[in-house]
């Protein structure tokens, strides 16, 4: 059964972090991708891309889409927290519905208080802490690719595949599969020659 994903784009946006996640789905079944930007109005990514949100984060229902994703960018370091993406993550987490952040975007997850009582991920410990006063989740953080409870992924900006095949297995678990073979293939690339 194909599943939705809403992605959080802000200035600034990596554009590698993205792609596997949102393109690779189409491995797994496929989706509707929703583009988010705080204010509806397009964003351009670290590579130059611009991106033309679907509609803005206060336009969309947070329990909506099958999984919540933040993009990392510089931006939700300088600019966050932002108060519109902390409420979605919160009516999230209380349905029930999962949301994952990579690189940057695990900081909305700290702010809004998913990160305090769960194994997460992040760039760094120092990060995290540097970043959201707020943060309480110190004891529970691993120095890993990725982490996901089922409810809460998180990875740094150096793990998109690991993210992508995270979200995918909590989104589709019946497909383990062939999410083995979609990571597979992509560590080829670090095969020895």
């Amino acid at each position: 059964m194909a599943k939705s994903i809403a992605a959080v784009f802000l200035d600034g946006w990596a554009d590698w972090e993205a792609g596997p996640a949102l393109a690779g789905r189409e491995w797994v079944g496929g989706g509707e991708t929703i583009a988010v930007s705080l204010d509806g109005k397009p964003v351009r990514s670290i590579g130059g891309l611009l991106l033309q949100p679907d509609r803005a984060i206060a336009d969309l229902d947070p329990t909506a889409a099958d999984m919540l994703l933040l993009v990392g960018s510089d931006g939700w370091a300088q600019q966050g927290p932002f108060a519109p993406v902390t409420s979605a993550l919160q009516a999230r987490a209380q349905a029930g519905k999962p949301s994952a952040g990579i690189c940057a975007g695990t900081l909305a997850l700290a702010a809004a208080g998913l990160l305090d009582d769960r194994p997460h991920t992040s760039n760094s410990l120092e990060f995290l802490a540097g970043h959201v006063p707020a943060y309480r989740g110190r004891v529970h953080y691993q120095d890993r690719p990725c982490v996901g409870d089922g409810l809460v992924i998180t990875a740094p900006g150096t793990a998109p595949i690991a993210f992508a095949a995270t979200i995918f297995r909590t989104l589709v678990p019946e497909q383990e599969s062939t999410i083995a073979e979609f990571e597979r293939l992509f560590a080829l690339e670090h095969r020895a020659a």
